[in-house]
């Protein structure tokens, strides 16, 4: 499966539809959006960018419960902390915001989950504790450039996007 990865949208609905639109380029068929969405006009963008969506919170979302409504509505599978993908092989990749680190740690000693997701800290991580592979896409706001992820989970490859022009 092709994943794309993307956080940190802060409201930036034109670099969100931006990454989505490359992601889709890329050969993704679904999205992982690990928080820190901004509002509402974000969710609808991923909500209606023809991918299958993730979306958890993130720190400096408002509103937890309005916007969590709002993605429902709109086909995406949302958590104010952490939301589960399972991928066509059995295993699992679970995605959060970062923003919590005893909740982002337990995700990874925890052992069950292929990959563990996360944003908050702006910084891109690809990193390995034992049999979980961490990820974080960096940001598409504040971010010079802005940056997301595509992973293959059948290859087990990941490549970083910089989102051009922004």
């Amino acid at each position: 499966m092709i994943i794309g990865i993307v956080s940190d949208s802060h409201g930036r609905t034109d670099r969100l539809a931006a990454a989505l639109e490359l992601l889709r380029d890329r050969g993704a068929r679904a999205v992982v959006h690990c928080g820190d969405v901004g509002g509402l006009e974000d969710l609808k963008v991923l909500g209606r960018c023809g991918l299958v969506a993730w979306a958890v919170l993130g720190n400096v979302d408002r509103h937890v419960q309005r916007l969590l409504e709002a993605a429902w509505g709109l086909g995406i599978d949302a958590s104010a902390e952490v939301v589960q993908v399972d991928l066509s092989d059995g295993r699992r990749l679970a995605a959060t915001h970062g923003h919590d680190g005893a909740q982002l740690r337990e995700l990874i000693a925890q052992g069950q989950f292929a990959y563990v997701c996360h944003g908050h800290s702006h910084l891109r991580r690809d990193d390995r504790v034992g049999g979980t592979r961490i990820i974080n896409p960096g940001a598409l706001h504040r971010s010079i450039p802005p940056s997301l992820a595509v992973l293959d989970t059948v290859a087990d490859r990941l490549e970083f996007l910089e989102l051009p022009g922004h």
